[in-house]
C-alpha cells in the first residue's frame, strides 16, 4: 500500500473517531425529544457560526464548482456568488422563525405552519420538500464521497463500497447524537472544508507559476477558444447577454454559454433555497438566541466563503488548464503548461470528456504524493469533511420532521421522549438508506432529483413571508401555490422530460432556472387565491403572531428611514452583481479579447465580480446588523412553553391570548 494511502486511513481514522465521540456524547446529553431534535435549543454563538456555515456549503462547493469553473470559465464564476444570497435568505428569516420558536415552543417548521394556517395540508407539504430536498442531496454527497475515495486509494476501494462505508460513520453519529451532535462535527467540518478549499487553490498556482502566469494562461486560453459570445468574447471570460430565446426555448443549445444575465440571478435564486429548507428552520429554532446569526451571515459565509471561492476556487478552476488537464491547451502552449495531471488524469482531455470534470479537484490532491503525501491524507477529509457537512444535518433534521410532523401528530400524539428519539432515529435510517439505494442503483434518477433539491426548497418563501411578514397570504394561497410551485419545478427540469414526456419546451426555459418558473406560479396562485379568500378570523389569529413580531423585532424609530436606503442597495445589487446588469462586467476593466488592456491584470469579468462580492458583503452588512435583520431583538423573548410536543395532542394547541 502507498505512503498516501496510509496517509488517507490514518487521517480518516482520527475523523472518525471525533464524529463517533460526538455522536456518544449527544446520546448521552439527549434527556427529551427537544434535546435530540434541536439540541435542546442551546447551541452557542461560535458552534453555530461554524456549523451552518458547513451545512450551507456543501461538497459541491469542495468538489464541483472548481469543475464547472474549469469547463464554463468565470461566467460560472458568478455562481460564487451564492456565498451572499445563500445567507440573504437567513437574514430575511431566521431572526423572527428563532423568535416565534421560542415563544411557542415549534421544533419543526411543520408545526409553526399549520398553527399559524390552522392546517395540516401544509404540514404534509413541508414534509415533502423535506423529503425531497434531503434524499438526493444526500445522495450526491455521498456518491461523491465514495468516487474521491476510489480515486485516492486507486480503486483499491470501488466507488459503491466507499460510499457505503462512510455513510455508515455518518449515520451512527447522527442517529445516536441527534443535532448536537451534528452541529459540534460540523465546526470542525467548516474548518477542514475552508483550509482545504485554501490548500488546493495555493497547490494549483504555486504549480501554475503564480498569479502573473496564471492570467497569461487565461489570456492565451481565451483567445484559442473556439465557444464565442453573440459579442464574440471568449466563454471563459464573458456571459453571453442578458437572456438567450434558444431552440426548445431550454438551455441545451445557447450560444456562447447558458450563463447569462437571467441565468445567473434565477440560479442564486435556486441557492437561496438552501436556508430557506425547512432544514434551516430546525437551526434556527436550536440556538440559544439570535446572537450568531449576523456573524454567520455577514462575516463566515459572505466574506469568508467568498473570498475563498472568488480567489482560490478560481486559481483551481481556471489555472488547471495549465496544468494537463486540457490537452488542446497544452499542444498549443507548451510554454504556459506545467503537465503534472497528465499522468494522474491517463491524458484524457478534461474539456472534452462530458461529465468527467469531478475528477479535477482529486487530481489536484493527488498532486502532493510525492512532495508530502501526508497532505494527500488531509486534504481527503477536508473534501470528506465537506461532502458530509451538509448531509447530516439534512438526515437529522428530516428525521425529526418525519417523527414530528407525521408519526406524532397522526399516529402518536401522546409519544414520549423515548418514543420520538427511537423513531427519530428510524427516520435518519430510513433516509440515508433511501439515499443509498438511488445513489447505488440509479445514478441518473440521483442527478435528476438532486436538480430538484434546491429549486424545491426555495418555493418554501412565500409561507416564510406570510408567516414572518405578511399575514394577508391566506392557507389555501399559500398552500396551493406552494404544490404549483413543486409542479412547476419539475416541469421546466430534465424530470420532467424524462419522466412526464414534457418536450414543449427544454430545461430551464429561456435560460432560467427551474426555482424561477417555480415562484412564478407559487408566488402568483399564492397571491391570486389569497386576495379571495380573506377569512377575518383567519386573520385575527394570525396577527396574534405578527402582534408579537411587531412588539419584539420592529426597528427603532430613528432607522425606519433608512428603509428605502436597503431597499435601493439590495436590488441595485441583485441587478448589477447577480442580474442582467452583470453584462456590464464583461468589459468594464478590458476588453476580453485584448489582454493588454486588462486594468487589474486580469479579465474584467473577474475584477467586477471581486467588486461586486465586495459590496455585496457590505449590503449583507447593511442588512443583517444596521437594519437589525439579525441581531438580537430588543425585548427579550418569554416562552410560552418549552415544547409543544411535550404537552401531549390535546394540550398541544397554543394558548395564544396568554400574556
Amino acid at each position: 500500500m502507498k505512503t498516501e494511502v496510509i496517509w488517507l486511513f490514518v487521517f480518516v481514522l482520527l475523523y472518525w473517531a471525533y464524529c463517533i465521540y460526538w455522536g456518544v456524547r449527544g446520546a448521552m446529553m439527549a434527556k427529551t425529544a427537544s434535546d435530540y431534535f434541536l439540541a435542546g435549543r442551546s447551541i452557542s454563538i461560535w458552534v453555530f457560526v461554524l456549523a451552518a456555515t458547513a451545512t450551507s456549503f456543501s461538497g459541491w462547493t469542495f468538489m464541483g464548482h472548481p469543475g464547472l469553473l474549469y469547463r464554463d470559465g468565470f461566467q460560472y464564476a458568478y455562481a460564487s456568488f451564492y456565498a451572499i444570497t445563500i445567507p440573504f435568505t437567513g437574514v430575511m428569516f431566521l431572526k423572527r422563525q428563532w423568535m416565534l420558536g421560542k415563544r411557542f415552543g415549534f421544533v419543526t417548521p411543520g408545526e409553526m405552519l399549520s398553527e399559524y394556517f390552522r392546517g395540516d395540508i401544509i404540514r404534509i407539504l413541508v414534509v415533502v420538500v423535506a423529503m425531497c430536498f434531503s434524499v438526493p442531496y444526500l445522495g450526491l454527497q455521498l456518491r461523491a464521497s465514495g468516487f474521491l475515495f476510489n480515486v485516492l486509494t486507486q480503486d483499491l476501494l470501488s466507488v459503491d463500497v466507499g460510499m457505503w462505508m462512510l455513510s455508515a460513520i455518518v449515520f451512527l453519529y447522527v442517529a445516536s447524537g441527534g443535532l448536537r451532535a451534528v452541529a459540534y462535527v460540523d465546526t470542525v467540518q467548516c474548518i477542514l472544508l475552508m483550509v482545504g478549499i485554501i490548500a488546493l487553490g495555493i497547490i494549483t498556482l504555486n504549480a501554475v507559476g503564480g498569479f502573473e502566469k496564471l492570467n497569461q494562461g487565461i489570456a492565451a486560453l481565451s483567445a484559442m477558444d473556439t465557444k464565442r459570445t453573440p459579442d464574440g468574447y471568449s466563454h471563459y471570460i464573458a456571459i453571453p447577454g442578458v437572456i438567450q430565446f434558444v431552440k426548445g426555448l431550454g438551455v441545451e443549445n445557447p450560444v456562447g454559454g447558458a450563463w447569462t444575465g437571467m441565468m445567473v440571478l434565477t440560479y442564486m435564486f435556486a441557492l437561496m433555497g438552501i436556508h430557506s429548507a425547512p432544514a434551516f428552520t430546525m437551526w434556527s429554532f436550536s440556538n440559544k438566541s439570535p446572537e450568531p446569526f449576523a456573524p454567520q451571515q455577514v462575516w463566515a459565509s459572505s466574506f469568508g466563503i467568498g473570498l475563498i471561492l472568488f480567489v482560490f476556487t478560481a486559481f483551481q478552476g481556471l489555472g488547471a488548464h495549465m496544468l494537463g488537464a486540457d490537452l488542446a491547451f497544452a499542444a498549443k502552449h507548451p510554454e504556459l503548461t506545467n503537465n503534472v495531471m497528465g499522468a494522474g488524469l491517463g491524458n484524457i482531455d478534461l474539456m472534452k470528456s462530458a461529465g468527467k470534470q469531478g475528477m479535477l479537484v482529486p487530481q489536484i490532491i493527488y498532486l502532493m504524493r510525492d512532495t508530502a503525501p501526508w497532505m494527500v491524507g488531509l486534504l481527503a477529509v477536508c473534501a470528506l469533511a465537506a461532502m458530509q457537512s451538509t448531509g447530516a444535518a439534512y438526515m437529522s433534521t428530516a428525521g425529526g420532521m418525519l417523527t414530528r410532523d407525521i408519526l406524532k401528530h397522526f399516529m402518536m400524539p401522546n409519544a414520549s421522549h423515548a418514543t420520538q428519539k427511537f423513531w427519530g432515529r428510524v427516520g435518519v435510517g430510513v433516509i440515508v438508506l433511501a439515499a443509498l439505494v438511488v445513489a447505488t442503483t440509479s445514478k441518473d434518477a440521483l442527478v435528476l432529483l438532486g436538480g430538484l433539491a434546491v429549486a424545491f426548497g426555495f418555493q418554501m418563501w412565500p409561507s416564510l413571508m406570510s408567516v414572518c411578514y405578511f399575514p394577508w397570504l391566506t392557507r389555501q394561497g399559500v398552500t396551493v401555490g406552494l404544490f404549483l410551485g413543486i409542479v412547476a419545478v419539475m416541469c421546466t427540469e430534465t424530470i420532467g422530460q424524462k419522466f412526464f414526456g414534457i418536450t414543449a419546451w427544454g430545461r430551464w426555459p429561456l435560460t432560467m432556472h427551474s426555482a424561477f418558473w417555480g415562484m412564478l406560479f407559487n408566488l402568483g396562485a399564492a397571491v391570486a387565491i389569497s386576495a379571495v379568500t380573506q377569512n377575518a378570523d383567519d386573520m385575527k389569529h394570525k396577527m396574534k403572531f405578527h402582534k408579537f413580531l411587531a412588539d419584539h423585532a420592529s426597528l427603532p424609530a430613528a432607522k425606519r428611514k433608512l428603509v428605502p436606503t436597503a431597499w435601493i442597495i439590495t436590488l441595485v445589487w441583485f441587478f448589477f452583481g447577480i442580474g442582467p446588469g452583470a453584462v456590464i462586467g464583461n468589459t468594464i476593466f478590458g476588453n476580453p479579447n485584448d489582454a493588454t488592456t486588462w486594468i487589474f491584470g486580469m479579465p474584467s469579468i473577474w475584477a467586477w465580480q471581486i467588486l461586486w462580492w465586495a459590496l455585496g458583503v457590505f449590503m449583507m452588512w447593511f442588512l443583517a446588523y444596521k437594519m437589525e435583520m439579525s441581531t438580537v431583538p430588543n425585548k427579550e423573548v418569554k416562552a410560552l412553553v418549552e415544547d409543544i410536543g411535550d404537552l401531549g395532542e390535546g394540550k398541544a394547541r397554543l394558548d395564544l391570548e396568554k400574556p
